[in-house]
């Protein structure tokens, strides 16, 4: 497979910005990019799926990568030696434990964060070192939270 750069506009650098690498361009990868470059940090999003970048806000200022995430050329191409941060953010938890672990062992990224969905999954990620979000149990916690605030406003309305 064929990887592609693409820069959508000359991004300005500031002095306590951030060298930031993003894999996977959906919702939260999208997201994340066009709020972190908002804010000035250089940013690099790597999505196999080209189509994906069209979630990118058009004042996005970093750069795209056409490509496999899993290749290391991939990773190479995106500079990720000079990462401050590191995000994986795809819909697979193997993909995401993957390069994350990557990112941190071959390319010595000091910061890596990785999604993963399955809250099992969370504690093999923490042993290799890499600090995970997990949206499954960020979620149930919120939906806790809210019966336990409902159940003690329902009780304060009793009294």
């Amino acid at each position: 497979m064929q990887t592609v750069i693409k820069n959508a506009a000359k991004g300005r650098i500031m002095k306590n910005s951030l060298y930031i690498v993003i894999v996977g361009c959906g919702r939260l990868g999208s997201h994340l990019a066009n709020q972190l470059s908002r804010v000035g940090h250089s940013i690099v999003v790597i999505d196999s799926n080209e189509e994906t970048f069209n979630d990118l806000s058009p004042e996005f200022s970093g750069f795209r990568i056409v490509g496999d995430a899993t290749q290391i050329a991939v990773l190479k191409q995106a500079k990720l030696k000079r990462a401050d941060v590191f995000f994986a953010t795809t819909h697979g938890d193997n993909v995401n434990l993957m390069v994350a672990q990557v990112a941190r062992k071959v390319f010595n990224v000091p910061h890596v964060l990785a999604r993963v969905f399955d809250p099992r999954r969370e504690q093999v990620y923490d042993q290799l070192g890499i600090e995970t979000i997990c949206p499954t149990a960020v979620a149930a916690e919120m939906f806790l939270m809210a019966v336990a605030s409902h159940r003690a406003a329902a009780g304060d309305a009793k009294s």
